[in-house]
């Protein structure tokens, strides 16, 4: 298994969709296009429902297209503060796409339901980790045990169905 920062060449894909999947897909489709073996490309990221699901698909990119975590963050919370609730439904959505030789090959969902709150808590994690309280527990993602939180994320969820259909596709030959 290789990852693209080891592909010379490889090209830098736009994330111009509508979707995760639409954008895993375009990521996929591109990257298997020059490369000889299946690639498996993702888009993830943090939907909030009083946000009309944003951030979305701009969620690295939610404060501007150079935006740190921090300034993600900042403007969530700022949207967030003017609402009258103190916490917001939403969830973590990853979308997964395997692809061959500019072929989709399947596609695989991963989403985890929870709780965002209008402010920061715990120092692990990565994003949004800070503000996420996964559903059945009263921790942020960036509270929580490494092992918890990489057990309920959206993407081992995502990664497990990929699994299971290239354990499935080698059973079947």
């Amino acid at each position: 298994m290789r990852d693209l920062t080891t592909l010379v060449d490889a090209p830098r894909v736009e994330e111009t969709g509508s979707t995760f999947a639409e954008n895993a897909a375009l990521k996929a489709v591109a990257i298997s296009e020059s490369f000889p073996e299946l690639v498996l490309a993702d888009d993830s990221g943090l939907a909030v429902d009083a946000l009309n699901g944003e951030p979305g698909v701009y969620s690295a990119r939610f404060a501007g297209e150079d935006a740190t975590d921090a300034q993600n963050r900042s403007k969530l919370i700022g949207l967030l503060k003017t609402l009258s609730a103190g916490e917001f439904p939403g969830r973590f959505r990853c979308e997964m796409v395997l692809a061959s030789k500019g072929e989709i090959q399947s596609s695989f969902s991963g989403t985890v339901e929870g709780i965002v709150v209008p402010f920061e808590r715990g120092d692990q994690g990565f994003g949004y980790d800070s503000m996420f309280i996964p559903a059945g527990y009263s921790e942020t993602f960036a509270e929580l045990p490494s092992e918890i939180k990489n057990r309920l994320s959206h993407r081992a969820r995502a990664l497990a169905q990929v699994v299971a259909f290239l354990q499935n596709a080698e059973n079947s030959k």
